[in-house]
């Protein structure tokens, strides 16, 4: 893969991400500067790699699970943005406030309910937390019925297979495929494992469609483990 390949494959995963609809070549045309054929040259090979495809109802394209995939093993630690850094107060403010670890974990999973628009839920032994379906449900890509169902059976053995499974990451991914339970729901799964002195099997993390802002996400995922974690051992 060239580095305009590259760079071409981030922006329609940025770009995906944020407006929910296929990214065409003119768009990207603008963005690098190049004309609109040198840009589907650039996407005819992205999709022989089989990092995007074409959806039958649309001329643009969006990224596979494989062009996730590579997008989130090849993301850079930049400096954090301001606006990022605010979040990560907010969250450290937020689980202090709880004072006991139940509300703590309440907490937490709820701010990361606010800041991702995802479903955030906490693990901690055997009890889940959840909070945040109508997020969830409420995203364009779980209109279908089918996908409803398998993402409810990811949700109905989420804690059994985390406890099973015991990933041991500080921050682990799963998209949309690779998640163990309902691999066609085109969903993605980011946890991070936190200690607790009640568990050894204590996880925090978001569910959402495989369209996620990756680097925000995963960012804020890991923070609020580093901050319940702290706030824990206080």
């Amino acid at each position: 893969m060239t580095d305009r390949q590259k760079q071409i494959l981030f922006a329609i995963v940025e770009q995906y991400a944020e407006v929910a609809s296929p990214v065409g070549s003119s768009l990207l045309a603008k963005v690098f500067n190049v004309s609109s054929a040198t840009i589907r040259a650039e996407m005819a090979e992205l999709e022989r790699l089989s990092l995007i495809h074409q959806p039958h109802t649309s001329a643009g394209r969006v990224p596979t699970d494989k062009g996730y995939r590579f997008y989130v093993n090849n993301l850079t630690d930049n400096e954090t943005p301001t606006t990022e850094r605010r979040a990560e107060r907010a969250i450290a403010a937020r689980v202090t406030q709880g004072g006991v670890p139940e509300r703590m974990i309440r907490n937490a999973v709820d701010t990361l309910v606010e800041l991702t628009h995802n479903l955030g839920m906490a693990t901690i032994g055997n009890q889940l937390y959840m909070s945040g379906l109508s997020n969830l449900f409420g995203q364009p890509e779980f209109i279908n019925g089918n996908q409803v169902q398998q993402i409810a059976s990811l949700l109905d053995n989420l804690e059994p297979w985390l406890r099973e499974t015991a990933p041991n990451e500080p921050l682990s991914v799963y998209i949309g495929h690779e998640n163990p339970i309902g691999r066609s729901a085109g969903a993605t799964l980011i946890i991070s494992r936190f200690r607790s002195p009640y568990s050894d099997h204590s996880y925090i993390g978001v569910l959402g469609p495989t369209r996620q802002q990756y680097r925000d996400v995963m960012q804020l995922v890991r923070k609020t483990g580093e901050a319940l974690e702290e706030g824990l051992y206080v």
